[in-house]
């Protein structure tokens, strides 16, 4: 009992100095004045908790209930709160400080266990991909293209090549379960003229120990990722579409004071500069008597949390010119401002299964308000999310990556390359 006590005494000194720090120089008095945190937060509710009640909490020295409560494990940091906070509380960085406070073995082994498994290999996959196993599976993807689709037998995907412009990383998903999904991000990429490649290290576009507060093992998935862009020489860091793994990567190079010599980039922001520049000759003639209705969700780590309401502008810019502007309905509220899904802060691996139908509540209701038959989102984390609360709340829709879309409108969207179409648009271009 005494060693239990020592631990937790421990433990609350310790988060006591990091809040100090994290919100020196905040106005809790302020803070706790309204509530407008609570009603932008889809977590509000669960375990009778909201960031309003958190924060106090946190205000009033309740160490031990702030660093016990599971809500910290069911707020997805999205930062929700701080963006129409008034005095720009970090409420999500102290929901990060009562994480990094629990004991690993008191974590939801679901995000842990993603953790240790990228840890294991310099792939950093969470899913345990070696290098191996990922250029095998590119390898052979690339090969049934070229040999069963007309016009693509110079279609490339190079693995390990020095001096690329681009270093492109991949969710584990992809070449684990759906190796077809690469496809029509090589297809973007061959028709705008990219020089790219991946490499058999830091490829894995993931980073649950960011989500563990594990900050060692956040670090260590950071810098390996970093060294293996600088071995190959490459200019620019781009992230697939995976929202996490943008704000896990830029942040961390900052975090962690880690030098290095390329840029760090979304691809979302490279699809748009090519359709302006004329690279990707998209349009929405497809669109013109299917008359389809699309919405797009804004990735709270990719917006938000990361480039803000300028990404936000590509990405309605890309989605408004290759579905038609006419059949674009636009969230509300959106952008910067635009309610979290759910699928961030690990949710999707914490076990809280529950919960996290709750919380993408209000997300679900959004979506269907605006009447469309599509949802587009660029991330991972909230494609999966999306489509399990359509499924869970029977909604209808269909939920898609961006670069499905894409290839769509480019006319180049293969017979495979169909999976989360609906039946509407599962042979359109065909």
């Amino acid at each position: 009992m005494e060693e239990k006590d020592s631990n937790m005494a421990e433990l609350k000194t310790e988060f006591r100095k990091n809040v100090n720090q994290l919100l020196q120089g905040c106005d809790l008095d302020l803070c706790l004045t309204c509530n407008a945190c609570a009603e932008a937060c889809p977590a509000t509710g669960l375990e009778e908790m909201d960031p309003k009640k958190f924060i106090k909490m946190v205000a009033e020295g309740k160490d031990e209930e702030a660093i016990t409560t599971p809500w910290v494990w069911m707020c997805s940091m999205c930062e929700g709160c701080r963006s129409v906070c008034p005095a720009k509380a970090d409420i999500a960085g102290v929901v990060g400080l009562a994480r990094e406070a629990w004991p690993k073995e008191k974590k939801p082994k679901g995000i842990t266990g993603s953790c240790d498994m990228a840890l294991k290999s310099d792939t950093c996959s969470a899913m345990g991909i070696s290098g191996e196993d990922f250029r095998f599976s590119v390898e052979e993807t690339l090969e049934e293209v070229r040999d069963e689709q007309e016009g693509w037998k110079n279609l490339d995907a190079s693995v390990n090549r020095k001096g690329a412009c681009f270093f492109l990383n991949q969710n584990s998903r992809e070449p684990a379960m759906e190796p077809d999904e690469m496809v029509p991000l090589w297809k973007i990429l061959h028709l705008a003229g990219a020089d790219w490649t991946y490499g058999t290290k830091g490829w894995a576009a993931e980073n649950y120990c960011m989500f563990a507060r594990d900050l060692k093992g956040w670090e260590h998935i950071v810098r390996v990722k970093a060294k293996a862009v600088e071995n190959l020489g490459c200019k620019v860091w781009l992230n697939t579409e995976c929202a996490h793994e943008m704000y896990a990567f830029r942040s961390g190079l900052k975090r962690f004071s880690i030098p290095h010599n390329f840029a760090v980039k979304s691809i979302v922001q490279y699809y748009a500069q090519w359709i302006k520049e004329g690279k990707l000759a998209v349009n929405s003639d497809w669109n013109k008597e299917l008359n389809i209705k699309f919405t797009v969700h804004d990735p709270c780590q990719l917006v938000r949390k990361s480039f803000g309401d300028p990404v936000a502008e590509d990405l309605r810019y890309v989605v408004k010119t290759v579905v038609g502007e006419k059949n674009f309905i636009d969230m509300i509220p959106n952008r910067s401002l635009n309610y979290c899904c759910g699928g961030g802060g690990g949710y999707l691996q914490s076990g809280f299964t529950e919960a996290r139908h709750k919380f993408g509540a209000k997300k679900f209701n959004q979506i269907k308000a605006t009447g469309a038959d599509y949802c587009i989102t660029a991330c991972h984390n909230c494609h999966t999310q999306i489509r399990d609360l359509n499924e869970h709340y029977k909604g209808g829709y269909h939920t898609i990556h961006l670069w499905t879309i894409i290839c769509l409108a480019l006319g180049c969207l293969g017979e495979n390359e169909r999976g989360y179409l609906g039946p509407d648009l599962a042979e359109a271009g065909l």
